[in-house]
């Protein structure tokens, strides 16, 4: 079993218990100072011009500077202390989680020793190394474990 397959089975199982328990609410990710920027919809439908997962919208599409998903965009580029895969990054700029409510569900990093960190964080760290850093496929693994297909 590739290590590429197995990152994806630790991801499916370690991100789908608390995002089934909420499957009827939209996961949302801010990020910026204040947490004011939208960067996308982790739990809406795919076909949405919100979600991440909808590699053609401004969210998913990795050449756009609004999302997560573009190297070089504020909130993609590994170096930048706002970015979700800056593995040591503290910054209160990093992609936070929330509701429509605004319940807080935890930053969106890759940096696993953060306590505020999303539950699977870790899982996230490891499909990010198991693919060098390779966003969009960061972005599809992510997406296909969500249970869409991008």
């Amino acid at each position: 079993m590739s290590k590429h397959f197995q990152m994806m089975v630790a991801f499916v199982v370690v991100i789908s218990a608390p995002l089934i328990a909420s499957a009827q609410t939209e996961l949302l990710i801010f990020g910026g100072h204040g947490h004011d920027q939208f960067l996308g919809c982790l739990l809406c439908n795919e076909f949405s011009s919100e979600s991440i997962c909808n590699g053609f919208g401004p969210y998913g599409n990795e050449f756009s500077a609004k999302g997560i998903f573009n190297e070089f965009s504020e909130f993609g580029n590994e170096f930048s202390p706002s970015s979700p895969w800056n593995e040591f990054s503290l910054s209160t700029s990093v992609p936070v989680v929330v509701d429509r409510d605004g319940n807080f569900y935890g930053y969106f990093t890759i940096n696993d020793t953060r306590p505020d960190a999303v539950k699977f964080a870790a899982a996230l760290r490891g499909v990010y190394e198991s693919v060098d850093g390779d966003l969009e496929k960061v972005r599809v693994i992510l997406c296909n474990s969500l249970g869409y297909s991008p």
